[in-house]
């Protein structure tokens, strides 16, 4: 219909000519080092926003549980579960802001039938004289058009900032299905060096039962004082108890992996494995450009976007809105020829509303928004320097426990060999069995503390990969969810 198309192109020309309110989006400079103090090589790196999948980085502890397990979280972990909901969510918000663009068309039609007395010619008695009834039909078919125009790009702005929010929440279901995969890592870690804890105090209880054995055969011969016997047997009791209570923590990390992959504890059990996972090799020459890769990061820049965008949401308030209706179409009674040309209707309006005063609602509003900026400012500040915190004190501690395993493994030799002279040096006559048992004691804590250091490389080993935002491979990934229409700002410091 004609008119219809004036009031489109009316409000094409007004919206098109139109502007945006408010501040538009720069991201903040961070002031970041140029290379990592543990790591000499690694350049600056430029937090990019949301990335997706960043392969199979468990596959570098070389670990067949990892290998199986892993993949899972993805899909049934509810924790990602609830994150990927949200960010649904998100993106039918958008939808919703963008529909705020166009006009609201609708369509009417009516119908009626209604009876009309009708009296004879000239009668004057009160009730017809030879009267009769007319019989009408009538109706309507119209259509409407109304168009709230985004003159000032507040519209704009909401969609702008629901975008910025779908990205945050898109990075939050990375930074989520990270995390649970990292966590799940940490349990499979602590499972396996429990399996070794286990083992290392078997090994023991039968170490200690041997000498308990040669302590009863010399208590029995009188060689020996009583209290060499109770010794022997309080070291091995100690021991065993140990063992059992093993089995607590054993079983805490099988169900903390169970919930990890979305399954019930009872349904899944994890047999015992005296294989270690490898403690991958980092790089030298990995680039920090990786923390771009962190999606923590990539979520505090998009929620600064949308904080920036709300600035614009609430300057516009300050200005008229402005709305174009229209209606066209058909209105006859009787409805026999309804669409005739000369039954055509149509009206066309317009209307402005501004608002005088408010008591300083508005500039409420708009200081609110900024200074809700501002914290989101700090906050993405401080994501990007805990980052690079995060990652220095993984590159530190994974130095420093190579150190000090190294150290370590001396200690466990030297323990092991100590508890063999002492001993030989007991059957022999020449100390008592508290010289023994002290070496044992010694050996059996320097073994304990290796285990103990090698559990924490490899947890630090995971929590780097963490920190970088999902290993160091140098190849990066199509986004997650491309099919999110905004672009994609990079997060850069």
């Amino acid at each position: 219909m004609n008119t219809t198309r004036t009031l489109l192109a009316i409000s094409l020309a007004a919206l098109t000519s139109g502007c945006m309110v408010g501040p538009d989006y720069h991201r903040p400079a961070v002031p970041v080092p140029a290379t990592w103090q543990e790591l000499p090589g690694w350049e600056q790196a430029q937090p990019h926003a949301a990335e997706g999948p960043k392969g199979d980085w468990w596959t570098a502890f070389n670990d067949p549980l990892l290998n199986e397990l892993e993949p899972q979280v993805e899909v049934s972990n509810q924790t990602v579960r609830q994150s990927y909901a949200n960010y649904q969510q998100a993106l039918a918000e958008v939808r919703l802001a963008r529909a705020g663009l166009f006009p609201i068309v609708g369509v009417t039609g009516s119908a009626t039938r209604e009876r009309s007395p009708t009296s004879a010619s000239g009668s004057s008695s009160f009730l017809p004289q030879g009267g009769g009834a007319r019989i009408n039909n009538g109706g309507s078919l119209e259509g409407s058009a109304s168009w709230t125009l985004d003159v000032w790009g507040e519209v704009r702005r909401t969609i702008e900032e629901n975008s910025a929010t779908a990205q945050a929440s898109e990075a939050t279901l990375v930074n989520a299905t990270l995390s649970e995969q990292i966590a799940l890592a940490n349990a499979v870690i602590d499972l396996r060096i429990t399996d070794a804890n286990i083992d290392l105090l078997t090994q023991t209880v039968e170490a200690f039962r041997e000498f308990l054995r040669i302590v009863t055969e010399q208590d029995r011969a009188g060689t020996v004082p009583p209290s060499n016997l109770v010794q022997a047997r309080t070291q091995l009791e100690s021991a065993q108890a140990s063992l059992i209570a093993l089995g607590v923590s054993r079983a805490q990390f099988q169900h903390a992996i169970a919930v990890l992959v979305g399954k019930n504890p009872e349904e899944l059990s994890i047999a015992h494995s005296t294989t270690m996972p490898t403690l991958p090799d980092i790089p030298a020459g990995v680039p920090s450009t990786l923390l771009q890769r962190r999606p923590d990061i990539a979520v505090a820049e998009r929620q600064m976007q949308a904080a920036n965008a709300t600035i614009g949401i609430a300057i516009a308030a300050y200005y008229p809105a402005i709305s174009l209706s229209g209606l066209a179409g058909f209105t006859q009674s009787p409805l026999n020829g309804l669409l005739h040309v000369s039954n055509y209707v149509w009206s066309l309006g317009a209307s402005a509303s501004q608002t005088i005063f408010d008591g300083g609602q508005r500039g409420a509003q708009v200081d609110a928004a900024r200074a809700s900026y501002d914290a989101t400012v700090a906050n993405y500040r401080g994501t990007v320097l805990a980052a690079f915190q995060n990652v220095e004190n993984d590159l530190s501690g994974l130095r420093i426990l190579a150190e000090q395993a190294q150290v370590l493994d001396a200690a466990v030799q030297d323990a092991i060999h100590g508890t063999q002279i002492a001993l030989n040096e007991y059957q022999a006559g020449t100390v008592d069995y508290t010289t023994v048992a002290t070496a044992q004691a010694t050996q059996l804590t320097d073994q304990q503390n290796a285990l103990n250091v090698q559990q924490q490389r490899l947890l630090n080993a995971a929590a780097l990969i963490g920190d970088l935002g999902g290993g160091w491979s140098g190849a990066l990934h199509e986004p997650l969810h491309p099919n999110l229409e905004s672009p994609r700002a990079a997060a850069n410091p």
